[in-house]
């Protein structure tokens, strides 16, 4: 405890530190947090890979729902606080002068720290993507090419630790991650996406597959919560300390919860098992306009377009089992959009238009 005390402290000097000296660099900062958010994944990142490669979008996917449901489990097990209420509550400061940190609209996560989400989800989702690149560069052979995958691989993964850097300070610039709990989920992110790299199961995988798969994390979490809660031990501890000392009320958000991060992701994995298996995604993705440049980008314009929609659907808030329930039918509607209804369409829409032609 005095060592985790002292980490904290310590930790605390490098958030005060950020925020005097990098105040210029807020915006860019801010900007950066919100680069690293997990939900970014699926409506950002997921649709153009699937549509150019639909195995790393795939493995994406996976990558991103398990790896955020580790962080949960991490998070109820190391029981990691934040900067921003450890400051208000610890008692190392003397004579109750408590160090002021400032907060922003985004510092109020109301889940346990440690390890960081945001840290955890974006050097997972990152590694698949830079991977995935430099897996067409390793078949060049010849020596000018050779020399053109190693360039690549250095600007590749530079580019890849100076986006995790800034997803990292941004998280503790904003007070809402202490440093050590930034590198923890940069270094688990990395660890689950590369058991991936060795799982090509999931490329086959049917939608019974999928169907156990979100069982059994959903049985496990919830087992594994109620199970200490039958010891008296509250999971969800976190959530009365952030409501407690964020600095505005309404930057508070149930979408920031253990649950509500563990029922994202569980329908966005059940949307991408239902949309693999679906005859629409067999028609369209399977079919001979797949292999078409014009298809892809369609299928990539159109599917970001629709799922930039999805935002201004609004989840109520009053009833919490009703927006977990709603919030998993949201999250399963987005990579099924991606997988079948986008690609379906658009494959209808150009077959209609070469009958004409023709």
């Amino acid at each position: 405890s005095i060592k985790m005390d002292l980490l904290h402290s310590n930790g605390v000097l490098i958030i005060q530190h950020l925020q005097r000296d990098y105040r210029a660099y807020q915006d860019f900062l801010n900007f950066m947090s919100h680069v690293g958010d997990p939900r970014n994944i699926f409506s950002i990142y997921f649709p153009l890979w699937f549509q150019l490669n639909q195995v790393v979008g795939t493995k994406m996917i996976w990558v991103a729902v398990i790896g955020d449901w580790f962080n949960l489990i991490f998070k109820w097990i190391l029981f990691g606080h934040r900067p921003y209420w450890w400051v208000q509550e610890t008692m190392i400061y003397p004579n109750q002068s408590s160090p002021c940190l400032e907060q922003f609209p985004i510092t109020c996560e109301t889940g346990p720290g440690s390890p960081s989400g945001h840290a955890m989800g974006s050097s997972c989702v990152w590694y698949v993507m830079v991977t995935a690149a430099l897996s067409y560069t390793v078949r060049w052979k010849d020596k000018s090419a050779v020399t053109l995958h190693r360039l690549t691989w250095s600007f590749l993964w530079s580019i890849f630790w100076i986006i995790q850097i800034s997803v990292c300070i941004s998280r503790v610039f904003i007070a809402t991650h202490f440093p050590h709990q930034v590198i923890l989920g940069v270094f688990a992110g990395i660890l689950v996406a590369e058991a991936f790299e060795h799982t090509p199961a999931i490329q086959t995988a049917s939608l019974r597959m999928y169907i156990k798969t979100n069982l059994f994390l959903f049985i496990f979490a919830l087992g594994f919560y109620l199970s200490l809660k039958l010891l008296d031990i509250d999971l969800l501890w976190s959530v009365p300390k952030a409501k407690k000392w964020c600095a505005n009320p309404d930057w508070i958000n149930i979408d920031t919860t253990p649950f509500a991060g563990l029922v994202r992701n569980l329908g966005a994995l059940f949307g991408l098992g239902l949309g693999i298996n679906s005859e629409m995604f067999v028609t369209s993705c399977k079919g001979k306009n797949s292999c078409k440049i014009s298809f892809r980008i369609l299928c990539i314009a159109a599917s970001l377009a629709t799922l930039q929609l999805y935002n201004f659907v609004k989840i109520p808030t009053h009833t919490e089992y009703l927006f977990y329930f709603l919030s998993f039918c949201k999250s399963a509607a987005m990579p099924l959009t991606v997988v079948a209804l986008v690609p379906y369409c658009v494959h209808s829409l150009m077959r209609t238009t070469e009958k004409k032609l023709n």
